[in-house]
């Protein structure tokens, strides 16, 4: 893999030298904040992609993904996507005064494509009825979905729905041609001590090796979910050995969540710390 440098986020471009076959799991990260512009300020030009549009994005989903520029619903003066001028970036999921959803859905699609390492992000999510918010890696292919693969890293939807997991949990997941969607090979890894996703950061991260992607909440050395081709269904290709990018989003509404209703947040934000990545060994 690259050392991905600068995009939206602050990357791991180097890091000590790891056994044969694994990625480097610890060592210094290159860069200082993620985020250290001004309260309202965008992440720098060039640095990443904002998917815009609606449409249900496959999923049913009711937000229209905004960008600087794009066009109503979304406003130029309310960017759904800005640093706090803590350190932070922040997506909102906010509701205008005509009942739609706006959000923002960030990329490294044609900026940064990579081929296994280690990947992680430092988020608060927000939890609450209608909200989906995600962190994965989607690959780079001629071939649609799922053909192209999913590595879900990290995903939270409210615990009230069905195969919902509510504040104390997340899940991570793999998708590939023959099991995707509900299908999907994947683990709800669950707090312990009442942990929530909502009211303190988290560390989601995966460490991605050939024939092998494993997944971790805040301790890189103690993965919860190990997957390997032998876990895919039987005639099923495993199809995660080539280039994928990074997505960061806040969903609103979709066939897993479901509507947003009277106690959603208005706006809801998903705080983004950090996001880094280290290149694996030689």
């Amino acid at each position: 893999m690259k050392a991905i440098l600068a995009l939206f986020l602050a990357v791991g471009a180097s890091a000590r030298a790891a056994a044969p076959g694994r990625p480097a799991a610890g060592g210094s990260v290159a860069g200082g904040a993620a985020f250290a512009g001004p309260a309202g300020a965008r992440p720098a030009p060039g640095k990443g992609r904002d998917d815009v549009g609606g449409g249900g994005w496959g999923n049913r989903e009711l937000e229209f993904y905004c960008a600087p520029g794009a066009p109503a619903p979304c406003d130029p003066d309310r960017p759904n996507a800005a640093q706090d001028g803590r350190g932070r970036l922040v997506i909102s999921a906010r509701k205008n005064a005509s009942g739609k959803w706006t959000s923002a859905r960030l990329t490294t699609r044609g900026l940064a494509e990579f081929t296994h390492g280690r990947i992680e992000a430092r988020i608060r999510l927000p939890a609450a009825a209608g909200l989906w918010p995600a962190f994965w890696l989607l690959g780079v292919s001629t071939e649609g979905w799922p053909s192209c693969g999913e590595i879900d890293v990290m995903e939270n939807v409210p615990g009230n729905v069905p195969g919902g997991l509510g504040p104390n949990a997340v899940k991570s997941t793999i998708h590939g041609p023959g099991y995707s969607g509900v299908d999907g090979l994947g683990k709800t890894r669950e707090f312990p001590g009442g942990g929530r996703v909502d009211d303190e950061f988290h560390v989601y991260g995966t460490i991605w090796s050939p024939g092998k992607v494993q997944f971790y909440v805040d301790d890189w050395t103690k993965p919860f979910l190990t997957l390997t081709p032998r876990d895919v269904p039987k005639g099923r290709l495993w199809v995660y050995e080539h280039p994928f990018f990074v997505i960061l989003n806040l969903a609103v509404g979709g066939s897993w969540p479901r509507d947003p209703d009277a106690t959603t947040p208005n706006p809801a934000k998903m705080y983004v710390d950090y996001v880094r990545a280290y290149r694996p060994a030689p």
